[in-house]
Order: structure tokens, then sequence, then C-alpha cells
């Protein structure tokens, strides 16, 4: 009987641990949304691990590459790749009410994804830590043809 009370204690701890992270990874996807929305490069490149959502964009490019046919060495450069990993790069769109963000976001494998039509990740959200604060930052995003809905304002 105490292993079961114990079990369910930890269980609902890390619940709670759950909760907590995917509510910061909503506060994180939502600063990034306005970023993106008011065209604020410097608070977007706040909200984001450049590096890594480099790296994920180039994979998704060379895997569409290869999809038609096309082998692509190295894949595009870090320049045409920045280019595409800015606030212009996620078209956000104002719908009626939405589900909050947290209650949007699926947590996997410690990371934060917001799925988007058939489930896939249109945006993916990793915990780093930052001095003596964890953070919640962007790594990994659909290369093309993002589009985000939130609610309208005032929802």
């Amino acid at each position: 009987m105490g292993a079961v009370v114990a079990l369910s204690a930890l269980a609902l701890g890390l619940g709670g641990c759950e909760g907590r992270a995917k509510a910061d990874a909503a506060e994180s996807a939502e600063r990034l949304l306005a970023a993106a929305e008011a065209g604020d490069r410097v608070a977007f490149e706040a909200e984001i691990d450049r590096r890594a959502v480099r790296e994920d964009v180039r994979r998704q490019i060379i895997d569409l590459a290869r999809e038609t046919g096309v082998e692509v060495d190295g894949g595009p450069s870090d320049l045409a790749l920045d280019r595409m990993i800015g606030p212009n790069a996620i078209r956000v769109v104002r719908a009626g009410p939405a589900q909050p963000m947290k209650d949007r976001l699926k947590m996997t494998g410690g990371k934060a994804c917001l799925p988007g039509e058939g489930g896939r990740c249109l945006l993916t959200f990793a915990k780093e830590k930052s001095g003596q604060k964890d953070r919640w930052r962007l790594v990994g995003m659909q290369a093309m043809d993002l589009t985000v809905e939130v609610a309208e304002a005032g929802d």
C-alpha cells in the first residue's frame, strides 16, 4: 500500500512539473508570436535558439530536396537559412476564440510542440539554462508556409 501511495505522489509531482513546464513554454510561444506579429526582430531573437532553429530548417530543406530527387551537399548556407528565420517567417492569423497556448502545446521528450494540421509541429520549444534561470526557447519551426492561429484580441 505504501508503494502505491509513493508512486501516486511521484506521478502527481511529475504531472505538476509538466504543467509548469508547459505553462513556461506557452509563455515563450506567446512572446514569440507577439514579436512575429509586431515584426519585432529583437524580441523575436530573444525567444529563439538560432543555431538549433537553423539546423532544424536545414534538415527539412535537405529532406524536401531528397524527396524531389535533388541531392544538396551540405544544404543551404547559414546566410540563406538566417533569411528564412525571423518574424516575417511566421504568419500570425487572428481567429475567433482559441484554446489557451498551454492547452495547445504537446509535451514530448522534454520539448513542447505546437502542433498544426496532421499533428506535425509548427513550432518546437526546449528548455535551456540561461545563467541562474531556465528558459524555454524556440529550437525548431516548420520551414515553409508557417501559419499560426491565435485568438482575437480581447478573447
